[in-house]
């Protein structure tokens, strides 16, 4: 689809985007260019750059279909450059062997060594081929490669490639999933699968074509190598990692929650108060369960346990448990999220964070509560009902008895909104406990999502059994529930209102659990 684009000449300079032999300096004041011979077809719809003046990402939308596209532009290399660029890659394979890396930084070493490599040969090329050629040699060595642009660019969610000479695939936060003019050869995304495998720690062969892996930046991926189990070749998604931290201020200015239920759950996780984020497969399960983590006292004993690390505390008292595959068919030395949470239960924690629940370690969790413990923890299912019947049924026979233990079910989805998707949390509702005529679970709902409206009802949040416990266990009247209840729905809205950054979020909090009167009084509330 893309490879018939091309880019009109620049009145002025006299170069393209991204043709043969452009000078990169010239491209941080280039303007935006729709593609030449398809111009009835695609309608440019916004262009940025993410490292000037290298690389900039052009979103296209295709009039027939109207089908968003995500054109990567990086630098155009000559027949003469991409020789130079071969033969400097492989002579500084020799140069890197004997350089000191240990605390420098990697891509000024590169920068060194190429210079040294152009001295050493007497490669004569002009300055702006240097320029070029050492972006590609940075991107491959030290970044993530052909990739590097939709791991740089923070409107991307995940990056999907299902198979050799297939468009890579990408989410992103406010165009939804692209198609992009990036593609794998078969010898390139095995060498790639491969190289990221590595880069996690893991062992990916034919033997064993199939790996979880987290990288070095946080991102979670899921590989495949080779047509063994990938009929169309080998594969990668990458769930991307968000640099700064989500906070519930975040979920309730994107619309996720309402300020009211992020101050019942904020009441709730300050109490002690064990919580299970129901939902689908990217409804936003996990970044709930972190944001509202975030309400947890500084200084509180906290253990996360998770197959690939996802969970992002800001507290010292942490302790983050991960799984641990074993390779060559073995099971000496195999740790899975049960032998973790066993471990956990005599690591005395406060809170217990599980990744997600699906196996032999939901019964353990279950009882970890049962004798109370706090624990939070995410699980695929679509609503309350089938939420419980699964934890009941095989594999996972949770008794009914222990799962009146879990005080509050939070039901999240991925929804679509004028063209666009969305999170919305469906509703919270607790469980109240075993109804002693039909054994069955009672359960009251207390918030639910309205999507005419898109607005979130509060169905009688003072009939709660958490707030009612809440006020027994703190000797509160019920004026005083209601006086905390709206401080801190004043504190969040204020929060949500004023873009509080993440630093400054945790600083309120923290601060209004060792001295709330103060925050009150600085915040007018």
């Amino acid at each position: 689809m893309f490879k018939f684009l091309k880019k009109k000449k620049i009145a002025g300079n006299g170069y393209k985007l991204g043709a043969e032999g452009e000078s990169v300096r010239d491209r941080e004041s280039l303007e935006l260019t729709i593609p030449e011979l398809e111009t009835q077809r695609y309608r440019q719809v916004e262009r940025y750059f993410l490292e000037k003046p290298y690389t900039s990402v052009l979103i296209l939308e295709d009039t027939n279909s109207n089908e968003y596209l995500y054109f990567v532009e990086e630098p155009g290399l000559n027949e003469e450059e991409k020789f130079f660029l071969r033969e400097i890659r492989e002579k500084l394979k020799n140069a890197l062997l004997f350089a000191e890396i240990k605390g420098k930084d990697k891509g000024e070493i590169l920068k060194e060594k190429i210079k040294e490599v152009i001295t050493r040969y007497h490669i004569n090329i002009s300055q702006d081929s240097i320029d070029k050629i050492t972006y590609y040699i940075i991107r491959d060595f030290v970044h993530f490669g052909k990739i590097d642009v939709f791991m740089s660019d923070p409107n991307i969610e995940d990056i999907s490639c299902d198979g050799y000479d297939i468009p890579i695939f990408l989410y992103h936060r406010n165009y939804g999933s692209l198609r992009t003019n990036v593609t794998f050869s078969e010898r390139e995304m095995d060498s790639f699968v491969t190289c990221l495998a590595q880069r996690g720690n893991k062992h990916i062969s034919i033997s064993e074509p199939m790996v979880d892996i987290t990288l070095q930046d946080g991102s979670r991926a899921q590989l495949t190598l080779g047509k063994e189990i990938t009929t169309k070749g080998s594969t990668f998604t990458i769930r991307k990692f968000r640099k700064s931290l989500i906070t519930p201020v975040d979920l309730i200015r994107w619309g996720t929650f309402s300020v009211e239920e992020m101050a019942y759950l904020w009441l709730a996780v300050d109490n002690g108060k064990s919580i299970l984020f129901v939902g689908g497969t990217a409804s936003g399960k996990t970044t709930s369960m972190n944001a509202v983590s975030l309400f947890i006292a500084q200084n509180a004993k906290i253990v996360t346990i998770e197959d690939t690390r996802e969970l992002r505390l800001p507290h010292d008292n942490w302790i983050p448990g991960v799984t641990k595959e074993v390779f060559m068919g073995g099971e000496v030395g195999r740790i899975e999220m049960y032998d973790l949470l066993k471990a956990a239960l005599r690591q005395r924690p406060e809170y217990i964070l599980v990744g997600e629940v699906r196996g032999e370690e939901a019964l353990v969790l279950f009882q970890a509560m049962s004798v109370g413990h706090t624990t939070f923890s995410t699980f695929h299912a679509d609503s309350v009902d089938s939420a419980i019947h699964r934890l009941e049924y095989p594999p996972l026979s949770v008794p009914r008895s222990m799962i009146q233990a879990l005080n509050i079910v939070s039901i999240q989805a991925q929804v679509v909104m004028k063209g666009k998707k969305k999170r919305r949390n469906l509703e919270i509702t607790e469980i109240i406990g075993i109804d002693p005529t039909s054994r069955n679970i009672k359960t009251r709902k207390l918030f639910e999502w309205h999507s005419a409206s898109d607005s979130f009802r509060n169905l009688d949040i003072f009939a709660s059994k958490v707030l009612d416990d809440i006020v027994r266990f703190k000797g509160w009247s019920r004026d005083d529930l209601v006086e905390e209840f709206e401080v801190r729905t004043g504190i969040l809205e204020m929060m949500a209102v004023n873009e509080i950054t993440p630093d400054g979020f945790l600083s309120i909090v923290r601060n209004f659990q060792t001295n709330p009167d103060k925050v009150r009084k600085q915040y007018g509330i």
